[in-house]
């Protein structure tokens, strides 16, 4: 069974940038789409954007185009959330997520394997 694990998480001024990564073992995600989400103190966990085999990236928040980028080495197994000029509202606990198939969902529903999440706080 899939299993993912998120690192690179941490502690940013605003404006600045992380890369987050998100590894996967048990199985190969050459199948997976992949989605990352965020969840805020008091909040929903929000999709940010998935990246997919056959659709490439889709980004379901407006307000980080332009600012997230998301990659994948299927070979290595990984998938990267690039993460720049941050802000203050982007603090947040983020997961990676994934599902069988090229399909990508904006909703927690869509997805069957988690992560456990990496801690990102923008803070001065």
């Amino acid at each position: 069974q899939l299993q993912l694990v998120e690192s690179g998480g941490g502690l940013v001024q605003p404006g600045g940038s992380l890369r987050l990564s998100c590894r996967a073992s048990r199985a190969s995600l050459d199948f997976y789409s992949i989605a990352w989400f965020r969840q805020a103190p008091g909040k929903e966990r929000e999709g940010l954007l998935c990246i997919s085999n056959k659709w490439g990236d889709i980004y379901f928040k407006d307000s980080v185009k332009g600012r997230f980028f998301v990659s994948r080495d299927n070979a290595k197994n990984t998938v990267w959330l690039q993460l720049n000029n941050l802000e203050a509202e982007d603090t947040a606990v983020y997961f990676c997520a994934a599902e069988q198939g090229v399909s990508c969902a904006a909703y927690v529903s869509g997805y069957s394997y988690w992560g456990q999440g990496t801690q990102v706080t923008v803070s001065s």
